[in-house]
């Protein structure tokens, strides 16, 4: 009887460490190194579709800092609890420029059209100018007719980015890494 409590006992001794070195282990990792996201909506696609499964790397940003054309998830600014899905288009201090359907970055006097993507064309057909701060980035969705963007709610502060997309896990087709990383279809 005795041995029995004793076997017993190790064997929630042995769970007890388990978890709490998973939880050691998972926790910051989960926190700090990479995080899950599932893409919600049509505003990435056709990089990124409804549904898909992705690892944010949440490290490479305190080395350096986002560049353009890469794909981020950050805190939305007009809701800091709901979490968004853009690629980087324009980068601090410089000024975005959409016109005739077409986008500019000005930066020191010097002006070059972005290549925009599998669509380019926008609904929108005014001209506007985005001139960005020090610590500010210009994002769209590469399904621009159907995304809600820097161009409707503004830049996104550095403070809400939470990382870059590095791994597209599901479905299991389209699995990779550093997916869309580029306007390349």
């Amino acid at each position: 009887m005795e041995e029995k409590k004793k076997s017993w006992l190790s064997g929630i001794w042995e769970a007890v460490k388990f978890i709490v070195i998973t939880l050691l282990i998972v926790i910051p990792v989960r926190t700090y190194v990479a995080q899950p996201f599932i893409v919600s909506g049509s505003s990435m696609s056709p990089s990124f579709v409804n549904g898909e499964y992705l690892i944010v790397d949440a490290l490479t940003y305190l080395a350096r800092e986002p560049k353009r054309d890469e794909v981020i998830v950050f805190r939305y600014p007009k809701d800091e609890a709901k979490f968004f899905i853009k690629r980087v288009i324009g980068l601090p201090g410089e000024t975005v420029v959409i016109k005739d359907n077409k986008t500019y970055i000005r930066q020191g006097g010097q002006e070059f059209e972005l290549e925009d993507g599998p669509d380019p064309i926008f609904s929108n057909q005014t001209e506007e100018d985005f001139t960005l701060g020090d610590d500010e980035y210009f994002v769209m969705g590469d399904n621009r007719d159907m995304s809600l963007d820097s161009r409707s709610w503004g830049a996104v502060p550095t403070k809400l980015i939470k990382g870059r997309v590095l791994l597209r896990l599901f479905p299991l087709n389209r699995l990779g890494l550093l997916p869309a990383s580029s306007f390349s279809p």
